[in-house]
């Protein structure tokens, strides 16, 4: 789509619905795709409806500043693009394209393990002070994770290692099956060198050469071995292991709540729920390292009442490939502007002028917190093996 046709699309479902009209069917059957009934991708996006804002009135809101760290690391929105797949079947500019919209918004990206291109590509026309992070899946074969490593250790652009967890099977993906797709898993892309183990078909029981096998221990002080870079781990749904992460620093410095967009285990708790639980049974989560979710963001007031239930970052997934789909990077940018504008607007009739203001007085989250874990906490017993 032209930049003029782009600028009539007001929001993220009509990004979307615009993108699905160009696609091939595998293209979005791929992105579309969640496991067994997709309630939990459902789900993801239900819960913010959920959530009710409380504006202050009498407030200057003239002014309105996005800016914040992440990880240390200056951005210009809390807003950043999560590791999704593929971007290629979208777009020809593929990850590349998505860099370049970051690139014009200040926004950080965390680049798949599955990209289309390699990571070399994607961070070659970075800005000075744009922020990557790089995901890693684990394969059987360690030697294929560590020469990737070295390869990331020796891009400054990328600041971080994202290692995804709550994917270590594939989910059952139903319209990727249906649509034939060869690639309906995150396995690592093969071409350019980027050394990855061969795509597998949606339903297979473990990735093919993805190491199922990682646990706290081994898997952190094998990956302290080959390198020095932050990490963050995505993939956290309890409270528990939030917990047992803080217990990892100052090697692990964040995490990401998510049940993988819906794609792993259906009926999987959205990140808000995860975050009311941490809030619940251990707050001190959020003292000790940075807490960021993603999954179902559709709008500026969901960026929102994340950030005012504590998370740092709020990632998109999908949304990025719909709009590199609907338009190449200036679909991403559309995406982005559409989310800026909606978040400052949000904050604005709250009365807030940064999102550091940003707290739990500026929402009511009684219904959803009749959904949340009430059970024992399993804290004691994480502490005993620790």
């Amino acid at each position: 789509m032209e930049r003029k046709a782009l600028e009539t699309l007001l929001n993220l479902d009509e990004i979307e619905d615009a993108a699905t009209k160009i696609v091939n069917k595998k293209a979005w059957a791929y992105y579309y795709s969640a496991s067994d009934d997709k309630i939990s991708k459902r789900k993801n996006n239900e819960v913010y409806r959920s959530i009710q804002l409380r504006p202050k009135v009498f407030i200057d809101c003239t002014q309105c500043d996005l800016k914040t760290k992440l990880l240390g690391n200056p951005v210009s929105l809390p807003i950043y693009v999560s590791p999704a797949a593929m971007a290629r079947l979208g777009h020809p500019t593929g990850e590349a394209g998505i860099a370049e919209a970051c690139r014009s918004f200040g926004a950080m990206q965390i680049i798949s393990n599955s990209a289309s291109m390699t990571p070399e590509q994607i961070v070659a026309g970075a800005a000075p002070g744009q922020v990557f992070g790089w995901q890693l899946y684990v394969q059987n074969d360690r030697t294929k994770s560590e020469r990737m490593l070295a390869r990331i250790n020796k891009l400054s652009a990328i600041k971080f290692v994202t290692l995804t967890l709550d994917s270590p099977v594939t989910g059952k993906r139903e319209d990727d099956e249906r649509s034939g797709n060869v690639i309906a898993s995150e396995a690592p892309f093969q071409g350019d060198n980027n050394e990855g183990a061969p795509p597998t078909q949606s339903g297979d029981p473990v990735f093919k050469g993805m190491d199922p096998s990682l646990t706290w221990r081994e898997t952190l002080g094998w990956l302290a071995k080959h390198t020095d870079l932050p990490v963050v781990l995505k993939g956290i749904q309890t409270h528990e292991d939030a917990y047992i992460a803080t217990q990892h620093t100052p090697q692990v410095k964040g995490i990401i709540l998510s049940n993988h967009g819906g794609r792993s285990l259906d009926t999987a708790p959205p990140a808000v729920h995860t975050l009311l639980e941490i809030r619940k049974y251990c707050p001190e989560v959020f003292d000790k390292i940075e807490v960021w979710v993603d999954g179902g963001i559709r709008r500026g007031t969901d960026v929102v009442k994340a950030l005012c239930l504590g998370a740092h970052g709020v990632g998109l997934g999908r949304a990025p490939l719909w709009g590199l789909a609907a338009g190449g990077p200036d679909g991403v940018r559309r995406t982005l502007e559409i989310l800026t504008e909606e978040t400052k607007t949000c904050m604005r009739l709250l009365g807030v002028q940064n999102v550091n203001e940003l707290g739990k007085q500026h929402i009511n989250t009684r219904l959803v917190e009749k959904q949340i874990y009430d059970g024992p906490s399993g804290l004691e017993a994480c502490r005993s093996k620790l």
